[in-house]
């Protein structure tokens, strides 16, 4: 089961045809939505900045090309796939003149901003790793754009020698929003970012009002981590060996040991009578209960254990308290085929923990499924509880952040 978008295929061969083919597909599922994004998207030659790729994956609306991986093969750098680059140059909303700074440099992006901007606008972007930044120069360079200021630096910090900027564009999956960041956009300035909260992440536009930042849109996303300073890594919790993985965005509980034996108890289920369809998006419940959920995390399985089976075996969210602990669950009702949510339950008080998530799911399914969405409000990590006004407040190291669900 899976809540993205599939990937399209084309049959045409030359940069041109596929650029095409991609605009046309990208237009037609509404990520490119207006003539500045979708001209930048028809000129740039995505295949100068991924040469040692196949040309066809440069044009892939789904297709991400690593270009980087560290000693353990996690990926460290890519260039993005076309889908999400569109969405997040919408939500940005660059215009003509503008002076755009970019963390996370794969050159097709800054590219692409600097067509938007045109000749009266100045686009930076900024990477941590000189690898990173020298691939984009060559690209850059390749593609005719050396007209864009490429930095070696840690994004943490921006880009102080070139601010104010209007608008701030974040390619990189970032936990925090730093002070800098801030500091260097103009009064009116916005900051579109793939912000990770209790390990669920978004691209949200935040727009600048005084010392808070507010949000203008979301979408869901997935990007490579933010490294340097602004690194945070998830807290990881084995259980049954590596079969099955509790990751913590925040700290794991005081005494994780008792959750250790969980799975080892019989499970409990409680099924809500909430359907999905098979290629239904869903991305807001996980949302949702990373927002009301107490002890949340995110369950991770190997493919072939039979010890769980949670709704997704790479991030599936679930709720754990002392000893127990409940996930999101799925299963077929049709041939259609249709899918019920429910939760399983481990543990003295698994079946407990399984009611309250699917006590959650209902209340999702009745109040938000088919909102607008939840309201982010960025504050300063000092402002006062009695300020923060209404919402789930999640702690960073330099913000607090509020979400609000109408």
């Amino acid at each position: 089961m899976s809540d993205t978008v599939e990937t399209a295929t084309t049959s045409t061969e030359t940069p041109e045809e596929l650029r095409t083919a991609m605009v046309e597909r990208l237009i037609s599922m509404g990520e490119i939505r207006t003539a500045a994004v979708e001209r930048a998207f028809r000129t740039v030659p995505r295949e100068a900045f991924v040469p040692e790729a196949p040309v066809r994956q440069a044009y892939g609306v789904e297709d991400v090309v690593i270009t980087k991986r560290n000693e353990h093969g996690t990926a460290i750098s890519s260039v993005s796939a076309p889908r999400i680059q569109a969405f997040m140059l919408e939500q940005a909303d660059i215009k003509p003149g503008h002076h755009v700074l970019e963390i996370g440099s794969s050159g097709t992006n800054a590219a692409m901003i600097a067509e938007i901007v045109g000749a009266d606008g100045e686009v930076t972007t900024l990477d941590i790793d000189q690898d990173v930044t020298d691939r984009a120069t060559r690209g850059l360079a390749a593609a005719g754009y050396e007209r864009v200021n490429v930095v070696l630096g840690d994004g943490e910090v921006g880009c102080a020698d070139r601010a104010p900027f209007d608008r701030i564009l974040v390619t990189v999956g970032a936990w925090d929003i730093p002070p800098a960041w801030v500091d260097q956009l103009t009064e009116h300035g916005t900051i579109t970012v793939p912000l990770r909260m209790r390990g669920v992440s978004r691209s949200i536009t935040l727009r600048r009002e005084g010392d808070r930042l507010v949000s203008l849109s979301a979408e869901v996303c997935g990007f490579v981590r933010m490294q340097g300073v602004g690194a945070h890594e998830e807290q990881l919790l084995l259980l049954h060996g590596e079969e099955v993985g509790l990751r913590f965005d925040e700290e794991p509980p005081v005494d994780a040991g008792p959750l250790t034996g969980a799975l080892d108890t019989e499970r409990t289920e409680e099924w809500t009578g909430v359907a999905v369809g098979r290629m239904e998006p869903f991305d807001s419940l996980h949302l949702w209960l990373a927002t009301v959920l107490p002890g949340f995390c995110m369950l991770s399985a190997t493919p072939d254990t039979k010890l769980v089976a949670p709704q997704n075996r790479m991030a599936c969210p679930a709720t754990t308290d002392g000893s127990s602990l409940a996930y999101l669950a799925l299963r077929k009702v049709s041939e259609d085929p249709t899918f019920e949510f429910g939760a399983h339950g481990y543990g003295p008080d698994g079946a407990k923990l399984a009611a309250r998530l699917a006590e959650q799911i209902r209340t999702w399914d009745r109040d938000h499924r088919s909102g607008a969405g939840p309201q982010f409000t960025v504050h300063p990590a000092t402002t006062p509880d009695g300020q923060l006004g209404e919402g789930r407040v999640i702690d960073k190291r330099h913000t607090r952040i509020t979400i609000s669900w109408p």
